[in-house]
């Protein structure tokens, strides 16, 4: 028995890893982490760039696109669409077993068409009809026009991952998507919302890189002593509302219909700092009906010395305190805002890059 097995059997917290590798497919490797405990899988363009850029398992598809007259991106597309219905192979059982609870793998949509909703909207489609398998979630970023292209699909019925999260104000934008997309799905005929599956994913690490940033800055006695605390306090209160917005009259009548509710995701759980401790962003966000997504060195640093009881209670008080006392110091509003500037522009850019490397190959 692993500590991520007890992780999900004990605290219903779904671990997920966070990479995805043709290797891992070519050799059983992914399914050997999936028998460990692993239940989904996430991927994004910074990913497959990693993936893509450093291995020479893609050459021969490469070569072959280029062969049919595929365009760059047409290959790249194909290569990513190869490896996750690979993957999405893998995850059935699991997929099945949970009964459509867990055992989803994640591609995201273009990351230029960020604060395009139309095109999000169309490549999100593009992905899940070509794809087409019920353990597909899209990733689509919870920009201000990612928000609408997010209600759209929910209400289409399709399952999607909501990434690039960074504040509390957001958060409850997307959890209003989700709910009135489920509404829109039933007005539209779908009477059976089960099918349908969202998380919404928080960045935890890089909201303590930049909180931290603007503390240090300050450097007084208080702007120390909140560093290192405000991104799993941030992540504790998207809980909070959370369990708010999925009870009530409105959640009921959605649930009686068979709607599951949207879990958060803790995302970019990796330790930035090496003053933190390694499993930080595991240890401090353990709770029911959420999901971490972890890289492997964050899964094995859980393996050897995580904890395994449930970190998130029902009394928000002290996280009330820490968020109010940064916010005293910070501008917490910028900080999401950045952050999700930063976001986009890093998958955009790993992307620009990795298909410039792919046009050298294809050169070559």
């Amino acid at each position: 028995m692993t500590r991520l097995i007890d992780l999900y059997r004990n605290e219903q917290q779904s671990p997920w890893l966070d990479n995805l590798r043709r290797e891992w497919l070519d050799n059983g490797e992914l399914k050997i982490e999936v028998d460990k405990g692993i239940r989904g899988i996430t991927s994004n363009p910074s990913i497959f760039q990693k993936a893509i850029e450093n291995s020479s398992a893609y050459d021969d598809q490469l070569r072959e696109e280029v062969a049919k007259g595929s365009t760059i991106a047409h290959a790249y597309w194909q290569m990513v669409t190869s490896d996750i219905e690979r993957a999405l192979a893998v995850l059935r059982p699991v997929f099945d077993a949970s009964e459509g609870a867990d055992g989803f793998v994640s591609v995201e949509v273009d990351p230029s068409l960020a604060h395009d909703r139309v095109g999000t909207e169309a490549a999100a489609r593009m992905l899940h009809d070509s794809i087409d398998e019920p353990n597909l979630m899209v990733k689509i970023p919870a920009t201000a026009e990612g928000v609408g292209a997010i209600a759209t699909m929910i209400g289409e019925g399709r399952s999607i991952n909501v990434t690039l999260i960074f504040s509390l104000s957001r958060y409850s934008e997307v959890i209003e998507a989700y709910l009135s997309g489920l509404e829109h799905a039933l007005a539209a005929g779908i009477d059976d919302l089960s099918s349908i599956s969202s998380v919404a994913s928080f960045f935890i690490s890089r909201v303590d890189t930049e909180i931290d940033k603007r503390l240090d800055a300050l450097g007084t006695p208080e702007a120390v002593e909140l560093k290192g605390k405000g991104a799993v306090a941030q992540g504790r209160l998207a809980y909070e509302l959370f369990l708010g917005a999925f009870a009530g009259p409105r959640w009921e009548a959605l649930a009686a219909k068979g709607a599951r509710v949207q879990r958060p995701l803790w995302a970019s759980t990796s330790t930035k700092n090496p003053a933190y401790p390694d499993t930080l962003y595991v240890d401090g966000l353990i709770a029911p009906d959420t999901v971490n997504t972890l890289p492997e060195a964050t899964i094995a640093a859980f393996e050897d010395h995580g904890t395994l009881t449930r970190t998130i209670g029902t009394d928000f008080g002290e996280e009330h305190r820490i968020w109010d006392a940064l916010g005293a110091l910070v501008d917490l509003d910028d900080v999401g805002d950045t952050l999700e500037r930063l976001g986009v522009e890093a998958f955009v850019k790993a992307m620009d890059e990795l298909l410039g490397v792919l046009a050298g190959k294809a050169g070559a």
